[in-house]
């Protein structure tokens, strides 16, 4: 029996009581466009912990994407003839309302963003990607994983001849981006299988050769990057606002409005401006004990001092992942010790970052997929690149100094994705729907707010309180620059001094914000929208429950749903 099927009937005989035969009848159609959407895209059923697909790649001919197309729109259809049945139970409920959403998302994609025509980033989920997911975690033995690793790359020409085909005009940043990935991808290539590889010597010898020609296939469609492409890369990297708009949408699953939330995010940033003042001001009186009333009064001279001199103690290149391993076990202990969210024990590896994942974000928590076998975590940190001036580098570590990496791990791992998304992986329902379209907002949201409760427990005394401000001021600052780039031709120098004269950020960071934003429009403005639904709920929480409100069972019962939007949180909260 079929892996997928087997997990969706487990699933479902746990809510078989009460099934109505509305319930199997979206079930049946929820699976049906499940099965199909992992047969077609097979990497994403890799890195869902399905591995049927583990020998193919994605097609991305016009032909392929015109199917998908059709199918999307047909099984719209079926969802829209299938609304009026208001008989689901459980998560069904939910969940149908989840997949419609994702549907009507994917036809927005195909018909009005069309990546696949400028985007060359898209395609490198199927190059070196492909294949870091089938040697990142030990889900089968290397006999079994490099007869597929192998298909992969026999598959890797055909995507370049689709890229080459499919790309037309480009946004130069996209471009150079793809460019510094593939040389990552390359070195990935020839050198990153080898865990899996020597460990199976003769395959690895039979395998040597296809390996070769895969780097030479990727050196030259890097080649073809640099000299075809870029210079026809005139492509506008701006959404404009009418895309911004719908995407922002889907993007979000929100109850706000595009306005509503620069409203807030403008609002909130004095806010958090004068938090952040009240929080350094003694902190400052201790640094600088002879500083006078007017001194003490320059809100912005005194948050600036404070951030500075608490910058002086920070990482390097060489020791970040060491000192990040550090916080991690801090930060797990005093989850513990305060007892604020259940934690589970489950294996988290801090790493540097894969080169060819580089260039998009300081870190990432690369979890496993629900129905993966091997549990491992990866909180991956980026180093900064060779290009970079000594003292951009300086610039870089001190934006992520010893007290930053403390609340960035918070973020990343305890009690923030790592726990957050253990949590998800525990939910079953009859359907994979909250599974396969989780909720970037919700989980990016509980990420920011888990800063905030691990600061309001006492994590770190106020010089990690200052970094979580801070941070704060970061994610308001998200929300402003996606909205405003994507929307109204916001600056360059708009931009940065935005992020470094509003929200005290180092030069470092605010120009690989820059990057960033150009690169994920709507991405950004989940962290706000995320962490502002998140601390409404808990919000509402406190309201209802008055002096019986337990912030760890109230943390366990927004975490045991998987990641759905935060509206329907607050519906199955009662809230």
């Amino acid at each position: 029996m079929k892996l997928l099927t087997i997990i969706i009937l487990a699933s479902i005989s746990l809510l078989r009581m009460n099934a109505t035969p509305a319930d199997d009848e979206f079930q049946k159609m929820a699976s049906d466009y499940i099965e199909n959407r992992l047969r077609i895209h097979p990497e994403e059923a890799t890195g869902l912990g399905d591995h049927r697909y583990d020998d193919k790649l994605t097609d991305y001919s016009a032909e392929a994407r015109a199917s998908e197309l059709v199918d999307q729109k047909a099984f719209l259809g079926r969802l829209n003839d299938f609304s009026g049945k208001s008989d689901l139970t459980g998560p069904n409920s939910v969940d149908f309302r989840i997949l419609k959403e994702n549907v009507e998302g994917e036809i927005f994609g195909f018909e009005e963003l069309k990546e696949a025509e400028w985007n060359p980033l898209v395609y490198n989920q199927s190059l070196a990607n492909s294949l870091y997911l089938l040697i990142a975690r030990e889900f089968a033995p290397p006999e079994e994983r490099i007869p597929n690793i192998r298909k992969r790359m026999e598959g890797i020409p055909k995507v370049i001849a689709q890229a080459k085909e499919n790309l037309k005009h480009s946004p130069n940043i996209y471009t150079e981006t793809a460019i510094e990935q593939m040389q990552g991808a390359i070195s990935f290539v020839r050198e990153g299988l080898n865990p899996v590889l020597d460990r199976a010597p003769q395959m690895k010898k039979d395998l040597a050769p296809l390996q070769e020609k895969t780097a030479v296939a990727l050196e030259e469609y890097k080649e073809w990057l640099q000299t075809d492409l870029l210079p026809r890369s005139d492509g506008d990297f701006r959404l404009g606002a009418d895309k911004f708009r719908t995407k922002l949408r889907f993007s979000l699953a929100s109850d706000l409005s595009m306005e509503e939330i620069m409203k807030r995010a403008r609002a909130d940033l004095q806010a958090t401006q004068a938090a952040i003042y009240q929080t350094a001001l003694p902190l400052y009186r201790k640094y600088f004990p002879k500083a006078d009333e007017a001194t003490l009064a320059d809100k912005k001279k005194v948050t600036t001092g404070v951030l500075d001199k608490l910058a002086e103690q920070h990482p390097n290149d060489d020791t970040i992942v060491g000192f990040a391993q550090k916080t991690l076990r801090q930060t797990t202990d005093f989850t513990k010790e305060k007892d604020l969210v259940t934690v589970f024990d489950q294996p988290l590896e801090v790493i540097v970052m894969p080169e060819f994942k580089r260039g998009q974000g300081i870190a990432y928590c690369d979890s496993p997929g629900p129905l993966e076998k091997n549990g491992e975590t990866f909180y991956a940190i980026e180093p900064t690149p060779a290009s970079w001036s000594k003292e951009r580098t300086e610039s870089f570590f001190r934006e992520y100094n010893n007290y930053m990496v403390q609340d960035l791990t918070i973020h990343e791992a305890m009690p923030g994705h790592f726990l957050q998304l253990a949590h998800a992986n525990k939910f079953r329902a009859p359907t994979l729907v909250r599974a396969i379209f989780q909720s970037g907002t919700f989980i990016e949201g509980w990420a920011v707010y888990s800063e905030q409760f691990m600061a309001e427990s006492g994590y770190g005394g106020p010089e990690v309180k200052m970094q979580q401000l801070k941070m704060r001021l970061r994610v308001i600052c998200n929300a402003i620059l996606d909205q405003s780039i994507h929307t109204a031709n916001m600056s360059e120098q708009e931009a940065l001094d935005l992020m470094m004269k509003e929200g005290f950020q180092q030069e470092g960071e605010a120009v690989a914000k820059w990057k960033r934003a150009r690169l994920s429009s709507t991405q950004l403005s989940t962290y706000f929208v995320g962490a502002t639904e998140h601390l409404e709920l808990r919000d509402r929480a406190k309201a209802k429950s008055g002096d019986a409100f337990d912030l760890k069972q109230y943390n366990d019962s927004v975490l045991s749903f998987g990641s759905p939007p935060a509206k329907y949180v607050r519906e199955l909260l009662g809230l």
